[in-house]
This record gives structure tokens, sequence and C-alpha cells, in this order.
């Protein structure tokens, strides 16, 4: 997802941003906003891409439905917030589902098999270097992917070393009690 990002949105603040660096800030539904594409083979065109993850209104809305947790509204009529935490949690259910792209994508993370992986996603994400358009961090993705993937690892090894779990709940236990 961070990979996605390093390609699709890496800006401060990825969660407001529309195709071509303008914000939004309503997040109870897609922005919709219609922009020009100004480069590339869809040049002149629009785009409703927007969020962390790029997404344009018909891609959110379709998966939305599949893999949004908690949608507002009754029986047929629902409404899919686009805040954050739905941006991630739209994008980690529907990366996490090998029925959705025809193989397991963890998977092929695990064995190292990074450009198959990139490759199947170019379809959806054009600039991830394997589809119809690439950018400056297209050929780095790769790269950027392993220092991310090793970062959390030795993230996670040192809070395993600092304090296992049951010491970060003991703490959190302490640290409640004087403040009762």
């Amino acid at each position: 997802m961070r990979t996605i990002t390093a390609s699709e949105a890496n800006v401060p603040q990825p969660y407001t941003i529309l195709y071509g660096g303008q914000r939004f800030s309503d997040f109870s539904r897609h922005p919709e906003q219609c922009i020009k594409i100004v480069t590339g083979p869809n040049i002149g065109k629009c785009t409703t891409a927007a969020g962390r993850y790029q997404f344009i209104n018909i891609t959110w809305y379709e998966k939305a439905q599949e893999y949004h947790p908690d949608p507002a509204g009754i029986l047929w009529w629902k409404r899919y917030s686009f805040a954050p935490q739905y941006q991630d949690a739209v994008v980690y259910a529907w990366l996490s589902d090998p029925d959705a792209w025809g193989v397991d994508l963890r998977k092929l993370l695990r064995d190292g098999k990074i450009k198959q992986v990139l490759e199947r996603l170019s379809g959806t994400w054009t600039s991830l270097g394997y589809g119809i358009e690439d950018n400056s961090m297209s050929s780095h993705l790769p790269k950027i992917y392993q220092k991310m993937l090793q970062d959390e690892l030795n993230s996670e090894q040192v809070q395993v070393k600092i304090a296992p779990s049951s010491d970060i709940q003991q703490v959190s236990s302490e640290i409640q009690g004087r403040q009762d």
C-alpha cells in the first residue's frame, strides 16, 4: 500500500489529494471532481482520481461496495465514506483478495516477486511502471518496497526487544491508573 502511495500520491496528506495537486476536504463520499489530464496517453481527457490511492470514482464505488467495512444507508442505497481509514481498509481488503487479482499478491510478495506484483497492479495504478504510463518513481518502486519492508521489519524487532506486548499492556495500565 505504501509503495502504491509512493507512486500515486507521494505528497504530505495524501488522503486529501486530487489528481493534479488540488485538495478536497469532504470525506463523506468520493469527491468526484473531474480534472483535465495534462500529460501522458490520456491528455485532454478528465480523471476523478482522488485520495491516497488515486481512486477514480467508478473504481471507488465498485470496490467500496465489495470491501468497505462500514457503509452508511439501508438496503440497496449505501453511502461509502472516503475517510482515510476507509481508503486504507478498502485497498487492504482488495489487495488481500486473491480472487480479485487472480493470484495471491501476499504470497508473491513473500516470495520476493515484487515486479510481478507491480505488473499485476499496473492495470489499476498505471504509474507502477508496467501500465500505459509511468512517472519518475516507477523505476524505483521495487527498491522503495524493499526499503519500506525492511523499515517495518526493523521497527517490529525493536518494539519486541524493547517491550513484549504484555509489558506494554502493563505500562498502559499503570499510566491509566496514575491518570485516575
